[in-house]
Formats: structure tokens, sequence, C-alpha cells
């Protein structure tokens, strides 16, 4: 099985906080209803920026937020990405992106893992596991997960 990667978006704004996973080719952000993410404020434009998912030379992909709609017309206030004003950015994992006052969001990004398959259900691995002696004088073992037991 083959490692994915996963993308996410947590926004903020008037109406609280949501999580809005990104998997479509393209996303279109501000406050016209039409929008596919939807910010709920009056401080932002009303398509305020667009995010294009591309691929890497490697076979995974990214998004990149870009200033305004596709056609190219910027919001009037710019993007803040980490503190720092711009038109377009590459998202990393943990990015922050101010759209307005009071309406934000952070981008998450990794690789989602495999179940390890090395070994089959039956072996040791999906065992339970054995006792470990605290201390031999005593004759008291603890037992994962199932409490102290005194050994006959």
């Amino acid at each position: 099985m083959e490692a994915q990667s996963y993308h996410l978006l947590i926004v903020e704004d008037n109406q609280g906080q949501r999580e809005v996973i990104l998997d479509s080719p393209i996303y279109s952000i501000g406050t016209n209803v039409k929008c596919d993410i939807h910010l709920h404020t009056q401080f932002a434009a009303r398509c305020r920026a667009t995010l294009v998912k591309l691929p890497h030379k490697h076979g995974t992909v990214y998004y990149r937020i870009v200033d305004g709609n596709l056609k190219g017309k910027p919001s009037a206030n710019g993007l803040l990405i980490n503190g720092r004003s711009l038109q377009a950015h590459d998202l990393q994992n943990q990015d922050e992106i101010v759209f307005g006052a009071g309406v934000s969001a952070r981008y998450y990004t990794g690789i989602l893992q495999p179940p390890h398959e090395d070994k089959p259900p039956n072996s040791e691995a999906h065992s339970p596991r054995k006792p470990n002696p605290l201390t031999p004088s005593t004759g008291v073992e603890a037992i994962p997960d199932s409490g102290w037991s005194q050994i006959p």
C-alpha cells in the first residue's frame, strides 16, 4: 500500500472554526456564497483568493494560494501569509493565511502512512505482551493493561 498525502485548511471566521479537507484541483475563497470556501465576515473581498493544486516532481501534490480570482483580478487588500503580504505562495505545513480582521486559516499537510504489514496478524506483534518482573524479591509483576497481580 502506498503512502498518501493529506491537505487540510482550518478556517476561522465569524461563525467559528471549521475544517476543509482539500482534494479538488481549484478552490475559490471569499465572502461570495458561490465561493467554494465561503468566509463569513464583512472584512474580506467577495473573491479573496484562489487555491490551486499543483504536482511536485516526485509524484505528490501541493497547493498554491493566489490573491484574487482565476481571471487575475486581485483582492483590494492582498493576502497576509505568515505575516508577509504576498500575491502568491506555495503553501507549506502550518502556514497561516489572514484574509481580513478576524478571518484566517491555517494549512496543514503531511503523509498518511499505511499500516505496517511486516508480520501476519497471528504473529507476536499482535499477541499480548509478556509480563515484566519489577523486583524479583517481591514476587509482583506488572501485566500491561491488566493492573497488578501476585505470583503464586
